[in-house]
């Protein structure tokens, strides 16, 4: 048995559910614009350039979700991935995760974003495990604007997954191949430790590291 691991941004879709979803806020006049524009600008920078405080970027941008209730987050959610998300769905990628799914692999999202954001982009993708940064409730339910456990980001992503796999029952080595497709520098820790790492719409970092270790590149852009 295959196990395919996909990053989500910028890989399964083209762009980013982290900046898109306080774009959708700011459309809906529920997030300042100045401000938010220019730490988000701040922090995507870092991003790019692999240097993220995680737990620094966390605080900002878990933040509104402090503001609602589960109900209207999950209605303001709706909307968002109707407006914002669904319309940056590659075919290609819906069709590279069923091709997976036709011949019996393991199929796994793994991303830096939080799950409220992104599990319900799981779903629309048809996958059912999702691997994200875990996020912390009250007494009520409710989104307490903080993290727990270990982030899925840079070398989070391998304790993560060998959390999940331990889970299982089930080790990376177990499966007779292991794939992982993703965009961003910040993963090279977890696709050097798969058997089969596929470089998508690289950044220009994993790019040139994709062609000096062999490994393939391709685009999932229609």
């Amino acid at each position: 048995m295959n196990l395919a691991l996909f990053d989500l941004d910028n890989t399964l879709i083209a762009g980013d559910s982290d900046t898109e979803w306080p774009k959708f806020l700011i459309k809906r006049g529920l997030l300042d614009p100045e401000h938010h524009a220019r730490q988000n600008d701040y922090f995507y920078e870092q991003y790019k350039a692999g240097t993220l405080d995680i737990y620094e970027f966390l605080d900002f941008q878990l933040q509104p979700l402090t503001r609602f209730s589960r109900e209207e987050l999950a209605e303001l959610h709706a909307a968002y991935l109707e407006e914002h998300i669904k319309p940056i769905i590659p075919q290609k990628a819906r069709d590279l995760l069923a091709a997976h799914e036709a011949q019996g692999d393991v199929v796994l999202i793994i991303t830096a974003t939080n799950r409220f954001i992104t599990g319900p982009i799981a779903a629309e993708l048809g996958v059912e495990h999702l691997i994200a940064v875990e996020l912390e409730v009250d007494e009520n339910g409710n989104y307490t604007g903080k993290p727990t456990g270990v982030p899925s980001y840079q070398d989070g992503k391998i304790t993560r997954l060998n959390d999940w796999l331990a889970q299982r029952g089930e080790t990376l080595a177990g499966y007779d191949k292991s794939f992982f497709y993703s965009d961003s520098r910040n993963d090279i820790p977890l696709l050097s430790i798969v058997s089969h790492p596929v470089a998508v719409d690289p950044d220009p970092t994993l790019q040139a590291h994709a062609e000096e270790h062999g490994w393939p590149v391709i685009t999932l852009r229609d």
